[in-house]
Order: C-alpha cells, then sequence, then structure tokens
C-alpha cells in the first residue's frame, strides 16, 4: 500500500505497490481506494461450518501501524459501545453466511474516530475479509477462551458449530483485555527502521505471558524472511489501563540477545497517554516517529552502499549511463516493502555489484559512480543517455517481433502472392489508417511444443494464425473519435488459417475489447476451422466443443456493427464466424461453406474439390455474401466504404438536378422503370452501396446519404414481378430494417407494390411467416422511417413497405404517379363486378365495361384523391423529394440507445 497525497507521486506508487504485490502474490492486479488518514482499524473474528452457519467471536483493534504492518493488538476494543460492537458483527456475519463459509476468518473495517463519540452516527467502513487464521489471533483466544485453531479443524472435517461445545462461549469475559506485542528483529539508522540480522545469543521468554515464537539461542536471522521473532500475548482482568501496563512489564522480563529487536519501541507506545486512552488511530505511528521510504548514498559519495540487509529485486542503471541525483540505481526490499536506493550527486556508473535476487548486508557497497562537479538538469542528463542504446530484453522482443513480419517469411508470401491474394498483414495495412494498428497478440505460437521444435513454431506458426488489434478506418474523413475498429485476420499462410488454441484466446480478447469500447469489427475470415493438431492441450481441451468464441462473436451482433471480408477458402468453424456477421464481402474466387472438402467426404457424402463447395455464384445470389468484389483492393475499399455509414454524417456532398424524379416514372402505370435510377437520382452522388444484389431481386436494401447524412434504403422493383413483395425478398428487407434499427440509421422506403406475392406456387416458399417478418421487426423499430409512394401502394404490400400502416412511418407521402388500394385495380374489379361483367354477352361491350369501373377506380384512389381522404401525409412533386427526406429526419434525434438484441443472421 502507498498513500498518495500529490499527483506527481501517483505513478511511482502505482508500480510500487504493483511489484510487492507480484512478488508476494504472484499477482500484480492493484485498485485505488479513499484514503482514511486517521482511522481506528477493528476487525472481526468469525467462524463459519459450511451450512450457513457463522458466528461472531468479538472484535479485535489493531490500529498500531506502522507501513501498514500491525505491531500491537488488542481485544476487545476499549471504545466501542455495546451498539457499535454489535453493528460491526451483524455487519460481518451478514457478509460471510449467504456464502455458505467454511472455516475461520477476519473481516476489517476501518472506523472513523470522530464517529464515536456519544450521539454521533457510528461510521465504519469494509476493507478486506482474509479467509484464514491471521497473526493476532491470540487474543481472541485469550479473552474467550476458545482454541480457534482446534475449532477450524473440527469445522474443516464437517462437524456443525452445534458439534462445537465452543468453551468458554463466543463472546469476550466481562473486563477483561489481551494484548499482543509483535517482537520485530529491526534496527534503526537515522530516521530509517529495516530489518535486522544477526544471531540470537539469549532468548527468555516472560514467565506470566503466552509467547508464540519459533526463536531459540543459536537461530541466524539472515533477512530473507519476514522479521517478526515473537508474539509477546498477556490478558489481564481489569482495566485497559492496566492490561497496557501488564504487556509492558512481559516486554521487560523478554530477553532476546544478539539480534536488535523493536522491543523498546513497543514499550514506548504501550506507555503512552494516547494508546492508554485507547484514542491511538492508524496515524499514531506516522504522527510520533519519523519514517522515511527513500534511501540515498551516504558517506563516499562515489560508492553507494546499503544502510539495511534487504534482497535485491531489480538493477536499475548499467554501466557507463549518466545519472543524476534522485535517479534510482537500485531497487531494495525489507520487510515486505521496497526502496528505491537512489544516487545523491550527478555522475556515471562505472559498476553496479550486486544482481537481481542477491542478499545484501548493511554497509555492503552496491555501485560505483565517476562523481561529475555540478548536478544535471533533466535535459541535461537526457543529453548524457545514449537513446539509440537497445537493451537486451527490448532486443529479444524486436527479434520476436520482426518474426512474425511478412518480410520475415518471403517464401510464404511468394506463395500467397501467386494465388491472386495479399497477405493477412497487407489486407489490415491497406484497410487501415496508416501507423494506427495496434496488435495484440503477435507473440503466440501454435500449441505444438511437445513435438515441434520452438524455433520451428516461431518461424512458421506466428500469431497462432491470426492477426487482431485495434485501429483507425477513414479517419481522415471522419476524425479519431469514431474511427476506431477491431480488426481480426485469418492468416491462411499459417496452417492453413485454422483455429488454434492460442488462436481462440486471441480472438475471444479482441473480441471482448471490442465489445467493452463498442466500436465495430472488420473480420478477415479464411481456413478451414478447427485445428487437430494442437498436441499441448488436446489431453485438456477434449472435444473441444466448449471453446467460447462462437458465442462471444454471435453477442456482438446488434451491439456494434461487423463487417466480415472473405478473400479465399472459408470452411467449417471460420463460416461460422464469419456468417455471426453483419454483412459479408466475398472476392469473385472465394468459396465459403460449413464444411470443407475432407469433412464432406469424411461424412460419406462424396468426394469435391474446394472450388465446387460454395462458389461466389452461389453464395451470392443465395443471398449468404451480400457484397460479391472481384478481388482484395476491391474487398477492402467496400469494407471501409460500409464501415463508414456507422461512422457519421460527410461534410461534403452533391446531388444530380431534382428535376429529373419527374420523368424516370412513364406515365403508361403498366410501363416498367429502373428503381436503381431513380434511388442514384434522389439519394447524393456516389453515395450507393446496395447490399445483397444477386438476392431478392424484387428488391433493393442499399446505404445510402442524403446531405451528407447516412441512412438505409428499401424500395420494390418493379423490373421484377411488377414488384411484388415474394419470400425472398421480404427477408432481404426484413433482416435490412433489422440492421438499420440496431445501428441507429434512418430508414427511406420507396414503395412501388402491387402486394405479396400470391398463389400455390409462393406458398410453397412458406410466405405466410416470411411476410410477416416485415410486420414484426417494423413493430419493433426504434429509427425514423418515411416511406414514398412511387406509383403503386397496393393491400399489405403496401402496408409493409410503410412499417405495418400508413400512419406509422415519421412521414408517408405521395408523388403525382401513386394509385392506393386494398389490392390490385385489376383484381378489384374482377371480383366486385364479376357477375355484372359475365352477363354481358358482347365481348367490346364488356371489355368498355370493365375498363370504365377500371377507370372509376383508378380516378378514386389515384394519389390526389386519396390524400383528400387523409389516407397520408401528402402529394408531392417528386422533385421536391429529397427535400422532405432531409428536412424530415434532420430534426429527428439520433438514436442513443440499448442496441437491438441482434441482428438475424438472415
Amino acid at each position: 500500500m502507498r498513500a498518495v497525497t500529490d499527483l506527481a507521486g501517483l505513478s511511482e506508487a502505482f508500480e510500487r505497490c504493483r511489484s510487492e504485490a507480484r512478488r508476494a502474490f504472484g499477482d500484480d492486479s492493484v485498485y485505488v481506494e479513499e484514503l482514511m488518514p486517521r482511522a481506528k482499524h477493528l476487525e472481526v473474528q468469525i467462524l463459519g461450518d459450511g451450512m450457513g452457519q457463522v458466528v461472531s467471536l468479538g472484535e479485535r483493534e489493531c490500529s498500531i501501524q506502522r507501513r501498514h504492518q500491525k505491531l500491537v493488538e488488542w481485544a476487545p476494543s476499549p471504545v466501542l459501545n455495546s451498539h457499535q460492537r454489535d453493528a460491526l458483527s451483524r455487519a460481518a456475519v451478514a457478509l460471510m453466511a449467504p456464502l455458505e463459509y467454511r472455516g475461520l476468518g477476519t473481516v476489517e473495517f476501518l472506523v472513523d474516530p470522530d464517529t464515536l463519540a456519544a450521539g454521533a452516527e457510528f461510521t465504519f467502513v469494509f476493507i478486506e475479509v482474509n479467509p484464514r487464521l491471521q497473526v493476532e489471533h491470540t487474543v481472541t483466544e485469550q479473552v474467550t477462551g476458545l482454541d480457534l485453531v482446534a475449532s477450524q479443524l473440527r469445522v474443516a472435517v464437517g462437524e456443525s458449530l452445534d458439534d462445537l461445545s465452543l468453551e468458554g462461549g463466543s463472546s469476550p469475559v466481562q473486563d477483561t483485555f489481551a494484548i499482543q506485542a509483535r517482537v520485530n528483529a529491526e534496527h534503526t539508522v537515522g530516521a530509517v527502521t529495516t530489518a535486522a540480522t544477526g544471531t540470537v545469543t539469549d532468548f527468555v521468554v516472560p514467565a506470566e505471558a503466552r509467547v508464540d515464537t519459533y526463536a531459540r539461542p543459536g537461530l541466524v536471522v539472515d533477512g530473507t524472511f519476514d522479521s517478526l521473532l515473537a508474539k509477546v500475548v498477556t490478558r489481564t482482568q481489569g482495566s485497559f489501563a492496566e492490561a497496557a501496563a501488564d504487556a509492558v512489564s512481559a516486554l521487560s522480563e523478554l530477553v532476546i540477545s544478539g539480534v536488535d529487536t523493536n522491543v523498546d519501541l513497543l514499550r514506548s507506545v504501550l506507555t503512552h497517554e494516547e494508546f492508554i486512552s485507547g484514542q491511538a488511530t492508524t496515524s499514531f505511528l506516522d504522527e510520533h516517529e519519523s519514517v522515511s521510504g527513500q534511501f540515498e548514498a551516504a558517506g563516499d559519495p562515489s560508492q553507494v552502499t546499503a544502510a539495511f540487509a534487504a534482497a535485491v529485486v531489480s538493477v536499475d542503471v548499467r554501466p557507463g549511463q549518466a545519472i543524476g541525483p534522485g535517479t534510482a540505481l537500485v531497487t531494495l526490499e525489507s520487510m515486505k516493502m521496497e526502496h528505491p536506493l537512489t544516487a545523491g550527486v550527478s555522475g556515471t556508473v562505472d559498476q553496479v555489484r550486486v544482481a537481481v535476487g542477491d542478499q545484501v548486508r548493511v554497509g555492503q557497497v552496491i555501485a560505483e559512480i565517476t562523481v561529475h562537479a555540478g548536478n544535471y538538469g533533466e535535459e541535461e542528463l537526457s543529453d548524457q543517455v545514449d537513446l539509440d542504446y537497445v537493451r537486451p530484453d527490448l532486443e529479444e522482443l524486436l527479434r520476436r517481433r520482426a518474426a512474425v513480419t511478412d518480410e520475415a517469411r518471403p517464401e510464404a508470401m511468394a506463395k500467397r502472392h501467386r494465388t491472386g491474394h495479399r497477405s493477412a498483414r497487407e489486407n489490415i495495412s491497406a484497410l487501415v489508417d496508416d501507423d494506427s494498428f495496434l496488435e495484440f497478440g503477435a507473440l503466440p505460437v501454435a500449441a505444438q511444443r511437445s513435438r515441434r521444435d520452438m524455433q520451428d513454431l516461431i518461424a512458421r506458426t506466428p500469431g497462432d494464425g491470426i492477426v487482431t488489434g485495434l485501429a483507425k478506418i477513414n479517419g481522415a474523413e471522419f476524425g479519431s473519435e469514431v474511427s476506431e475498429a477491431a480488426v481480426l485476420a485469418y492468416d491462411y499462410t499459417v496452417l492453413a488459417g485454422t483455429q488454434g488454441y492460442f488462436n481462440h484466446k486471441k480472438t475471444d480478447r479482441i473480441l471482448s475489447i471490442a465489445k467493452q469500447k463498442k466500436v465495430p469489427i472488420v473480420f478477415f475470415a479464411e481456413g478451414g476451422g478447427g485445428r487437430p493438431g494442437d498436441t499441448d492441450v488436446n489431453h485438456v481441451l477434449g472435444s473441444g466443443l466448449n471453446v467460447t468464441t462462437f458465442t462471444m462473436m454471435g453477442s456482438l451482433s446488434g451491439v456494434v456493427p461487423t463487417i466480415g471480408v472473405l478473400t479465399g477458402r472459408c470452411f467449417a468453424g471460420n463460416a461460422a464466424l464469419l456468417g455471426c456477421c453483419d454483412v459479408i464481402i466475398g472476392t469473385r474466387d472465394s468459396n465459403l461453406g460449413m464444411a470443407g472438402p475432407a469433412m464432406i467426404e469424411g461424412g460419406g457424402l462424396g468426394r469435391f474439390t474446394p472450388e465446387e463447395v460454395g462458389p461466389m455464384d452461389v453464395q451470392g445470389p443465395n443471398g449468404v455474401v451480400d457484397i460479391v468484389v472481384e478481388d482484395d483492393e476491391e474487398a477492402v475499399l467496400a469494407a471501409q466504404r460500409y464501415l463508414s455509414y456507422f461512422q457519421g454524417p460527410v461534410s461534403q456532398w452533391s446531388f444530380s438536378d431534382q428535376r429529373r424524379l419527374r420523368h424516370l416514372i412513364p406515365e403508361n402505370r403498366k410501363a416498367i422503370y429502373n428503381i436503381r435510377e431513380v434511388i442514384d437520382n434522389l439519394v447524393d452522388e456516389g453515395s450507393v452501396l446496395e447490399l445483397r444484389r444477386e438476392f431478392g431481386i424484387g428488391a433493393v436494401t442499399a446505404l445510402v446519404r442524403v446531405e451528407g447524412k447516412p441512412m438505409g434504403l428499401v424500395a420494390n422493383n418493379p423490373a421484377h414481378l411488377g414488384g411484388a413483395i415474394d419470400s425472398e425478398a421480404a427477408d432481404k428487407m426484413a433482416r435490412f430494417l433489422q440492421l438499420c434499427d440496431a445501428h441507429g440509421l434512418p430508414v427511406v422506403s420507396l414503395c412501388d407494390t402491387p402486394g405479396f406475392m400470391v398463389g400455390p406456387e409462393s406458398e410453397g416458399t412458406a410466405t405466410v411467416r416470411h411476410f410477416s417478418r416485415l410486420f414484426v421487426i417494423s413493430a419493433h423499430l426504434r429509427i425514423p422511417m418515411i416511406t414514398v409512394i412511387l406509383r403503386k401502394g397496393y393491400g399489405l404490400g403496401a402496408q409493409a413497405m410503410a412499417a405495418g400502416g400508413f400512419l406509422e412511418p415519421l412521414t408517408t407521402i405521395a408523388w403525382p404517379t401513386g394509385e392506393f388500394g386494398p389490392m390490385g385495380l385489376e383484381g378489384a374489379v374482377q371480383l366486385a363486378y364479376s357477375k355484372e361483367l359475365a352477363a354481358i354477352a358482347d365481348d367490346g361491350e364488356r371489355d368498355r365495361r370493365y375498363r370504365q369501373h377500371l377507370d372509376e377506380l383508378y380516378d378514386a384512389g389515384k394519389a390526389i384523391n386519396s390524400a383528400m381522404k387523409q389516407d397520408f401525409d401528402e402529394v408531392i412533386d417528386p422533385a421536391e423529394t429529397r427535400r422532405w427526406v432531409a428536412s424530415t429526419l434532420r430534426s429527428f434525434p439520433t438514436y442513443e440507445g440499448e442496441a437491438t438484441r441482434y441482428v438475424d443472421t438472415w
């Protein structure tokens, strides 16, 4: 622990705490908490039987501390009243009982001393639980009469608290106090107290005290272990002042020769009025004893010596290094605390005489320096340092990092380039902004140490077959605030891009970071799924079906934009991860399947080449791949472009003459037209990125911009089935709406449909379920939608294009070419007037009457007349459409709620 009262000391305190924790516990995790410079340190001894019963055995006070190490402990605390004592005990039991805790434990608290006064609100805070026997357990044993060690062993073998007799009861005896004084081997040099060394020559314990010790005549104390020599424990029936006097008397009878101890300090504490009155806090020794944590060279400035016995934990300088006053030379550990040994002068290091792990003696020369006249300033000192010097540890790191680069593997790169594809690192380099890629996990290799040489693994399995990290993408256009993304790229040149043990760990790690930071993911997926050759872990992993990577990838759906990029062959587990992505971009020569040729043949399903499994001329038209491109370069450009729609608006845009929109729909209401031409003229020039173009061709789904603002667009395609919505078109639009909703993009819907596709053949495609997806998903949209009726707006299909009904979108408008009705006009006439028309014998008259009724329905349902009945919001000049879209969606607040649960993979 380090108290930080000045921000300038935070970094040093943090590093010292980490180092001490790592050496003491093997874990350098540390945390920050509020500093209470004056506090009473109280702890409650508990015992649990593992069956839900936990009992408090009373409190101890441990407020006499030096550098957070307890020196004197006593029980009970003389300053607590019964209400305060009960409050601490209840808190300790309430904490431990739900855990079904078994064994001894100590629940520790800090108490604000100002709240102990009569009438004040008692305030205490929890510090920690020590789930074990503690050094100071003796004072609880003395006041309760319990043998805590025996009690712990009995519950450990299954006895309950009911089985224990708890001899003497679980509460302290009235007016009885126990005090423990920790006798340490230590001495003081100036204002510094450190561990002492030597050989014990005499050792005599007091007659009327309990002494727990390992000391004996002949014991060598070398400073390697904890400095505690003995615990002197006294028990007094009477006042706390009498208990303090008994403790002083016992220490006076204690005889230890040959090694310096802290007995005199303990006696001075026990006789101090502040202690006797019970007012001492954790700051007592800081207020009454000068303690320093820094040790500077003394005497001859050219020879730096140790002022105390300690262990060397780090050597912080090297021969030839220029140093100034305060430069740390080595770091020593004594009494579980680390102390930098610093230079007192400017100079150059000639020699360091110790190494990490050495035990140094008092007065031992640690380093020799050549003293320079004057003191170096910070700039001058940096001038003396060889900034180009590469230390051995850094040199090793640089060598290992160089081994993972493409340049270190020319044969593998040549083979890769012969396929017409770039390497994983080349694709990442092309994708991300210059010098922005921070690689995570470059050093792992395949888990095959038991059967392959390490140098071979380093050379042939760098990164265990996947490159992961964080980077900025499109930062020049959108700025650093929104350009960060996580990037993963399977490396096909490493074991065919298969998934290995460390490969999965790296993937899980970068995906978890992306989830925490809520940044998009770009995932280059290429390879053949699980790897059976990782023999180092096969005996641990078993079937390997408990990996978390697939769940982690799936959990990101709807949380952040996920982009899959396929440039080659991708099967099995790699394909499963790719299929979790919002959008898949694939090069035309790629193959994608849930099993590769070997697994297909192994399942008895025939023998195929890789090129026959899931080629793009299958996976594009069937909707698995959203964007099919020619090569790696186009794939990366498509990924950058797709991601840009989720990074915010652009500042520069242009658009065509909007008057063209007036002429794109033919006056003949039955003539087809090019819906993509309408889209291109309506939105910003060059802003259309169409998804799943080859699938569900009766609909268009695209990312677009209007006045630089990104949004989604769905449209019926009158060139296919007259714009009728079939199952594929419904699925395509439904998932696209989910995608836009998940990531906060408003949607423009361009409606020109006679309705849903019907008939026996259509029902064979499960239309009822597929069509209803549009209504269910639309009903849960949290993003705004604007619907524009270009021409036909008939039946349930038109309602589906308007989020379920014309009043559901933020705005529903129509062009003058719009026509409306519960179903197609021709069908409506056939149904409504079937008997009348059948009764007309003359074909010419029958056709004339049919057209008359058709014209009547068209006139009643054309846009201008329907608007008079407030069926929708307005009929507009087509040239005004862009203004309506921009104005309507501009005023709507950006969606910032919780993301949708997920985006359907289909």
